[in-house]
């Protein structure tokens, strides 16, 4: 890394074959910790205020379909910073918007730098199963950022923790993917196109009103009666999950994404799914936070 005194990041060609993913050398953690660094990130959200630090630093971003986030750790894995901004530039896994992407992405890292005085070159990304991953890694290196890691976005989650039996069930802006995890390995991973996209076009046409106003509704979720019109599209993406999970003796579920975030999520999977779930203390940032990890070595 360099000194932010620099003014813009050092462009540098990635070499990178988008025919495979960098796979992750990451030290599982605890749930535990992983609800303790969630926390402090929750804390840091788009918190500019100075601290300027020596590091090493791993940078991770995840591309959403409803948002974009950049997390910064340090070098025992604590989060030094964390940006968030809502956008709708992907959907489906799929650059709907590859300008936006690429100025968003340029601002967070941007803010980043700043708060920690320093430049960075490379970051990890991630990207739902089933879909090409230079999708993602291209915005990082239209950035000039080097891809120093990506993974599917459940698999991320799932090589961050310390799991077994488990199936990891990422509920995006418009995908719900899963990993099952056995004895720390993925055994199986899988996506498919349902998410809180769905849950607000529900809401949408259930009160006549725009695209827009049904997502912020959805996060003011307090005012309205949210779950009870979210649970058929909830008992859908439960479906999706028990067809992946079907005949891999898997325990318990690790809930994550944003989706997540609305009350009551966790109730509705486990209803339907008959399994133990874990919900961590801030879905919207356990997958940002274990992109962010990809970098760590043992």
């Amino acid at each position: 890394m360099k000194t932010a005194s620099q003014a813009v990041i050092r462009r540098c060609a990635a070499f990178y074959k988008c025919s495979h993913t960098v796979q992750s050398k990451t030290m599982p953690i605890t749930w535990e910790t992983a609800n303790q660094r969630l926390e402090l990130a929750a804390q840091l959200l788009n918190n500019a205020d100075p601290a300027p630090g020596s590091g090493p630093f791993h940078m991770g971003i995840d591309l959403g379909t409803a948002d974009i986030v950049v997390m910064v750790l340090n070098a025992a894995g604590s989060p030094a910073a964390c940006f968030l901004e809502w956008a709708e530039v992907v959907r489906d896994g799929v650059v709907v918007d590859f300008a936006g992407a690429v100025e968003i992405v340029q601002r967070l890292v941007g803010r980043a730098q700043e708060k920690l005085g320093v430049e960075f070159t490379g970051a990890a990304t991630s990207f739902p199963p089933g879909t090409e991953p230079r999708l993602s890694t291209y915005i990082l290196e239209r950035v000039g950022l080097e891809v120093t890691g990506v993974q599917d976005e459940p698999t991320c989650v799932a090589n961050l923790l310390e799991l077994d039996r488990t199936a990891v069930v990422d509920v995006g802006g418009g995908t719900t993917g899963t990993a099952v995890v056995r004895k720390g390995k993925v055994v199986f991973s899988g996506d498919q196109p349902t998410g809180g996209r769905h849950i607000s076009l529900v809401i949408a046409g259930h009160y006549g009103i725009s695209f827009q106003e049904a997502e912020e509704r959805k996060r003011r979720h307090d005012q309205f009666d949210i779950l009870k019109l979210a649970r058929p599209t909830l008992q859908r993406m439960g479906d999706i999950v028990s067809g992946h999970i079907k005949g891999r003796r898997v325990e318990r579920i690790v809930l994550t994404g944003g989706t997540c975030c609305l009350p009551g999520v966790d109730g509705v999977f486990a209803e339907e799914l008959r399994l133990p779930i874990q919900l961590p203390c801030q879905p919207l940032l356990l997958t940002p936070l274990a992109i962010a990890s990809l970098s760590l070595q043992k």
